[in-house]
């Protein structure tokens, strides 16, 4: 095991290490920047900001000062936000990891016990609503979703907050503050659910109609253990080692995944930053994001595979 964490180690820093020039080269040949875009900044201006932060240097030299910054640290200095872009992660980013934690943890819950329930009763009424459901899911986009609920849980009845975390000019704290944050975030979560459990749900049907076909099933209800036993003990098991590899994704998806809900509904996380900086050509900050994101696809995929070894022993890392 310890070999084999060397090696991914060193992949792992090969790879980072190939995305980051990648990422400096894309954002720093792209036409435009922040600056340039300023109507209001004179030519004078323009080109003593760009002196002050080094973007008149060649390629390379300015590459090089990002990495070196950035393994002490420094993310570089949100020009749009006048912060640093670490700071405005800390700021943000915890926002949209509580919206992605919550949705995340019901797509998995629900998406488990429904899978398991239609495929046992395949080919019945309950599993063909289900896939009616799945491709109604699938199909539908997210903002026309959000959206619509929106419309008609928001304005229409006035259950829900249509966005934000807190109502304009709250003092909520303590439990209260929690409840408000609960109330206002029901939105997102219910959609940011609605879009994931399709896809998963269809993933952990087709697994579990391949698993309770196999002759331990068969075995094991021979022996007269009770059918509940059979398929969330010996069955599920088996059908979850296929998903463990999705554990991989799902952690750089808690952060990049919700951008246009976060916008939809005014979240103030990560996502909506993102979206925002996008739009100035804030290139620091979306070096920083993107090269996070990165970071976290080589740490969820070096997760999934040590998962996969510690569900299923028989699978040797090498």
């Amino acid at each position: 095991m310890s070999t084999y964490l060397s090696k991914r180690l060193m992949y792992m820093f090969v790879i980072l290490f190939a995305a980051s020039l990648l990422i400096f080269c894309l954002y720093a040949m792209t036409p435009g920047d922040f600056i340039s875009g300023n109507i209001k900044l004179t030519p004078e201006r323009k080109a003593e900001l760009r002196e002050i932060y080094g973007l008149n240097k060649p390629l390379l030299e300015r590459y090089g000062l990002w990495m070196s910054n950035a393994f002490h640290g420094d993310f570089g200095f949100s020009l749009a936000q006048q912060k640093p872009v670490l700071q405005l992660f800390n700021e943000y980013i915890w926002n949209s990891f509580l919206l992605a934690a919550v949705s995340t943890f019901l797509t998995w819950v629900i998406a488990v016990v429904v899978g398991v329930i239609s495929a046992y009763k395949q080919y019945s009424w309950f599993d063909t609503l289900v896939m009616v459901a799945i491709f109604a899911a699938m199909s539908i986009p997210s903002f026309f979703i959000g959206l619509f609920l929106i419309k008609i849980l928001a304005v229409d009845l006035k259950w829900l907050p249509p966005g934000g975390i807190l109502t304009t000019g709250s003092n909520a704290t303590g439990i209260a503050y929690l409840k408000e944050v609960i109330h206002h975030m029901t939105l997102p979560v219910v959609v940011m659910t609605l879009l994931g459990v399709g896809s998963l749900t269809r993933y952990f049907r087709s697994n579990m109609i391949d698993v309770i076909k196999q002759d331990y099933i068969r075995t094991a209800r021979a022996k007269g253990l009770k059918e509940s036993k059979v398929l969330f003990t010996h069955a599920l098991r088996n059908a979850l080692l296929p998903a463990i590899t999705l554990v991989g994704f799902e952690l750089p998806a808690l952060f990049g995944g919700s951008l246009i809900i976060e916008k939809i509904f005014n979240w103030p996380g990560i996502g909506q930053l993102y979206m925002q900086s996008f739009a100035l050509r804030d290139y620091p900050l979306l070096m920083g994001f993107t090269m996070f994101i990165a970071i976290l696809t080589v740490l969820g995929t070096l997760l999934s595979d040590i998962l996969y070894h510690v569900a299923d022993p028989r699978v040797r890392l090498q």
